[in-house]
């Protein structure tokens, strides 16, 4: 993975702030476990309230795990002005999600401007062993303060 330096000097600070800020974080259990410029990864215990029928964690309480990784991973790259929004993701579920603890793991493939392209997988940790359950590629987009149109005339005016 390629190293990219951040926008925002104090991109620690505003990751953790934007983080702390999601109550479905905080509500499924999940915890930043690492973060680095362009790369974090979440950690969540398990709870059978988030399981579905068969036992397992539920293929929707991944994906958020997995989308939230992507965010703040693509955060982490923007200005200190910016803000998130999920664009699109795509999920592959390739085992069950049965484990005492769940990691959430991604990394910015391509910084850009406005859109930012991640890649997450999602990890069981189950009787000493990892197992890979989970895949996610997603698109991110910087949502940046816009100039009021008064602001511009103004400034075009002077």
């Amino acid at each position: 993975m390629a190293a990219f330096e951040p926008k925002n000097p104090d991109y620690r600070a505003a990751a953790a702030a934007l983080f702390e800020g999601q109550k479905a974080m905080r509500t499924l259990g999940i915890s930043i476990a690492h973060l680095a410029p362009g790369v974090v990864e979440l950690a969540m215990p398990h709870s059978s309230a988030f399981t579905q029928q068969n036992g397992f964690i539920h293929a929707g309480i991944v994906t958020a795990g997995l989308d939230n990784a992507c965010g703040v991973a693509a955060f982490t790259l923007m200005p200190r002005e910016a803000d998130i929004l999920t664009v699109e993701f795509k999920t592959s579920l390739i085992a069950p999600a049965r484990g005492e603890r769940f990691l959430f793991k991604a990394e910015v493939v391509k910084p850009g401007r406005t859109l930012t392209f991640c890649e997450a997988r999602a990890f069981a940790e189950h009787d000493g062993k990892t197992t890979l359950i989970a895949t996610m590629t997603g698109t991110l987009m910087a949502m940046l303060p816009r100039v009021a149109a008064s602001q511009v005339a103004n400034t075009i005016q002077a």
